[in-house]
């Protein structure tokens, strides 16, 4: 049920467009809703609860969901884990439903009902007819305000939630971003995991949830999202109906009590973090710099320089013939079984760097050697053609990541909720259009010329050398 992809590739990275800072923010209205191109309309009620909707008279069903701006990010260290706790204990009953009947009022509409947990959001999310909206709005609603939180179904969903971490600790990919999460944020809440420390799991009570819940579920941090047949005006009276009680704020003693950790902006620190072991078959590691947040002007620049590094495996067999130069080298000289390129944003921050899978363990260093050589060559030798080569896949990624209700709801929420407008797909395929290798190449000098780097790595990781040579070698120069 949850999500927590860690680290994205191209492709799942641009499920969440969002502004630049040269974009106008979005301008409240408590009455006339805000249209922005892709019949985008947002209205905002008196307590500051946002819906949002995307309009499509013909579709038959309807997305319908809850974005809420918090997630771990939004925890201490005694409380990691709460948020995705909550996530659990959102379907395991409320005041007026129990499990069962939330379970089967689902099931005899033919609906679908979700939620994931990320950093920085949390998301409830329901899709159905258009006829069972009011049904699911009033669903979302119910478990979003009405949750039990009975002491039974705590005790239940820790070892549910165990259990859920033992399966995400065999996910090599998972692992090592958390690692590098943890190290290039230390000890700040963006370096926290999403499911928390197995001690937390085990600790927490329903006093933290509830805490949690007043410090974050208030109406100013949320946005109903709707994408399909359903109308804006039903969607706003609905939200009317059910959500215009919510607090617009949290009570001041709670909003005082929050950390200056939790609202100041993430220090990166480089830094590195090994956990050899050999009995995996590979070495996997990842290597960043500090990246870009949602609304920085170089959003996309990033994107497009993540796009020219791109992302390769073997097993692929066209592989030979990518556009990317890294793949080529790779590829001839047999130094990694796959690479994954990755920009990563939050809100005020994020990290931008590559994956790299390995069964040749003897040649590590190699695989990293060159693969910062590629990175520094990004800094002056950047032509036309790779440009426009990695442009044109960013602008398809965009369209095709926009197929259904649910995806478009999706990109709509995080949108909202991060940047307070939505970038409409036309103007991020004007934005994309404009950029050029000159900005390519004047990204790559302000953010990967000669900066300091996190590293996580975790297998068979011997011939991977230290951190300082790792470290000149992005200050390398290769002309």
């Amino acid at each position: 049920m949850a999500s927590r992809r860690l680290a994205l590739n191209l492709q799942h990275s641009l499920r969440a467009r969002k502004a630049i800072n040269s974009l106008s923010p979005i301008t409240r209205n408590f009455a006339t809703p805000v249209s922005y191109g892709s019949n985008t309309e947002s209205t905002t009620l008196s307590n500051g609860f946002t819906i949002a909707t995307e309009h499509s008279p013909w579709a038959q069903t309807s997305t319908v969901g809850v974005w809420i701006d918090a997630g771990s990010r939004a925890e201490t260290d005694k409380t990691n884990g709460t948020a995705h706790f909550l996530e659990h204990l959102a379907f395991k009953g409320t005041e007026k439903r129990t499990q069962q009947q939330l379970e089967l009022e689902i099931e005899n509409m033919g609906g679908h009902l979700n939620a994931y947990t990320s950093r920085e959001n949390t998301v409830y999310y329901a899709k159905s007819f258009n006829s069972d909206v009011p049904a699911t709005v009033d669903i979302l609603s119910d478990i979003l305000q009405h949750s039990k939180l009975e002491s039974s179904a705590i005790e239940r969903e820790r070892d549910v939630i165990l259990r859920e971490q033992e399966e995400v600790d065999k996910q090599l990919e998972e692992v090592v971003f958390d690692h590098l999460h943890a190290t290039a944020f230390q000890g700040q809440p963006l370096g926290r995991t999403i499911l928390g420390p197995k001690e937390n799991i085990q600790s927490i009570q329903r006093d933290d949830l509830e805490s949690y819940i007043k410090t974050n579920y208030t109406a100013d941090r949320m946005v109903l999202v709707g994408a399909g047949g359903v109308p804006h005006n039903q969607l706003v009276e609905l939200a009317e109906k059910y959500f215009a009680k919510l607090p617009s704020a949290p009570p001041s003693a709670t909003l005082a009590a929050l950390s200056a950790a939790q609202k100041a902006r993430p220090d990166f620190v480089g830094s590195e973090v090994r956990i050899r072991d050999d009995t995996l078959p590979t070495a996997n590691i990842a290597i960043a710099v500090e990246g870009v947040g949602w609304k920085d002007p170089d959003y996309f620049t990033a994107l497009v320089t993540q796009a020219i590094v791109g992302n390769w495996d073997r097993a692929m067999g066209s592989s030979p013939y990518l556009g990317s130069k890294l793949s080529t080298f790779v590829h001839q000289n047999n130094l990694a079984n796959s690479f994954m390129s990755f920009s990563t944003s939050y809100s005020d921050t994020g990290l931008w760097g590559i994956y790299l899978v390995t069964d040749n363990i003897t040649q590590v260093d190699d695989l990293v050697h060159f693969t910062l050589r590629e990175w520094s060559r990004l800094s002056f030798s950047v032509t036309q053609a790779e440009t426009e080569r990695a442009k044109a896949q960013l602008k398809a990624s965009l369209l095709l990541s926009l197929d259904g209700t649910t995806a478009v709801a999706e990109d709509i929420g995080r949108q909202i909720i991060t940047t307070g407008r939505r970038l409409a797909p036309e103007e991020v395929e004007r934005v994309v259009g404009a950029i050029t290798e000159k900005d390519v190449m004047d990204f790559a000098k302000r953010k990967l010329w000669d900066r300091d780097v996190a590293i996580s790595a975790v297998g068979q990781i011997e011939a991977l050398l230290d951190y300082n040579r790792i470290r000149n070698d992005m200050a390398r120069n290769v002309s």
